[in-house]
């Protein structure tokens, strides 16, 4: 004979020769006879290896005390306790004494991708990894998604959960903000036969994130070719020294193109403009030659026009000196005080006054 005492948090279950006979409330028992107790936790699932989960729902003193969920092939329930999320439950059937707790069910349909609006996105920090997908679209992105390598919609910024059900679940992201595509090193020849490289930038944004995929194949590559093309058709129609000249008129002109191309392309051109324009070695040296030449010319012209104002305006100085003859001695003036400014010692005799005896010596110095 054995005792058996079952807690206020327990249920007995007997059986007798391997058979279940009934259940036990809070109380001390004994077994004797064939017969075994089994404890049951009232906090964990019904459950037993002895028997089936029907055999004990047949039992009307069991049914009372439990709460039953059945879980369908494309379902998961998600189960609450005391309203508090617990787990996640897949098909099959479960019963969960009810004495002590309260047991809430949320059936998720997971026959396709896409969660309902009544499942708490909390939820997905708490099951594993395993039932789920999850999308996270950065604020300056957009996602295309796809369901088995079909494009279903386009994501907005945000973080999106997906059903994990034998689906393929794909996404790709495309950059909303203005982006940048520099065309670098593009040989062509002007007009006059000279090889020049042309680095070119321009910058757009895409106007239709579905369309860019399914009618053009890489638009980028696309939108590449047509600036090249462009720059070709602008610089084949010019001679080198227009092109040098009108670098802002070459830009205007491929940006024009490019905004023709806009719809086709399912962008929007923002800016465009010329970078650099490469010259070849013995042109540029050429080019170098010529530009030396050309300034040293000015400076000539400049250098020449100085000296001519320069002799005027002494000429016009004498003029008045020997029209005025205040005027020529304030001149002696101003350069005794110059000579005086530049000479350490000045020795003076006593013959004539001290103007005269510096003029004298002014004009011995001449």
């Amino acid at each position: 004979m054995k005792k058996v005492i079952i807690n206020e948090n327990q249920r007995g279950l007997l059986f007798k020769n391997g058979k279940y006979i009934k259940m036990l409330t809070a109380g001390k028992y004994y077994a004797f006879g064939g017969k075994e107790i089994e404890i049951a936790d009232l906090s964990l699932p019904v459950s037993s290896d002895k028997c089936e989960l029907e055999t004990f729902l047949n039992d009307k003193a069991v049914a009372k005390e439990v709460s039953v969920i059945e879980v369908a092939d494309c379902e998961l329930a998600l189960h609450f306790v005391n309203g508090k999320f617990n787990g996640i439950l897949s098909h099959g059937k479960y019963a969960f004494w009810s004495q002590n707790n309260k047991h809430s069910y949320v059936i998720a349909d997971i026959s396709t991708p896409t969660v309902s609006e009544d499942i708490p996105l909390y939820i997905f920090t708490k099951i594993p990894t395993a039932y789920y997908t999850k999308i996270e679209v950065a604020e300056y992105e957009k996602a295309r998604l796809y369901f088995n390598c079909k494009l279903v919609k386009i994501l907005d910024a945000g973080t999106y959960y997906f059903w994990n059900n034998g689906v393929r679940i794909d996404a790709d992201f495309v950059d909303t903000r203005l982006t940048q595509m520099n065309i670098t090193g593009q040989e062509i020849l002007t007009l006059d036969k000279v090889s020049v490289r042309i680095n070119f930038v321009c910058s757009y944004r895409i106007t239709d994130y579905v369309k860019t995929l399914t009618e053009i194949d890489d638009f980028s590559e696309q939108l590449h070719i047509f600036a090249q093309l462009a720059l070709r058709e602008y610089v084949g129609k010019y001679r080198l020294d227009e092109i040098l000249e009108n670098k802002s008129e070459m830009s205007e002109f491929v940006f024009s193109r490019l905004k023709e191309k806009e719809k086709e392309l399912f962008v929007e051109i923002a800016d465009a403009g010329v970078k650099d324009i490469i010259l070849p070695g013995e042109i540029r040296n050429i080019m170098n030659t010529v530009l030396i030449a050309e300034k040293s010319a000015q400076a000539n012209v400049i250098t020449r026009r100085e000296e001519v104002a320069s002799t005027r305006s002494l000429l016009n100085t004498a003029k008045m000196m020997d029209e005025n003859q205040t005027l020529y001695k304030l001149k002696e003036l101003e350069y005794i005080e110059r000579i005086c400014e530049n000479v350490g010692n000045i020795t003076l005799n006593g013959n004539g006054g001290v103007l005269t005896q510096l003029t004298e010596i002014l004009k011995s110095n001449r």
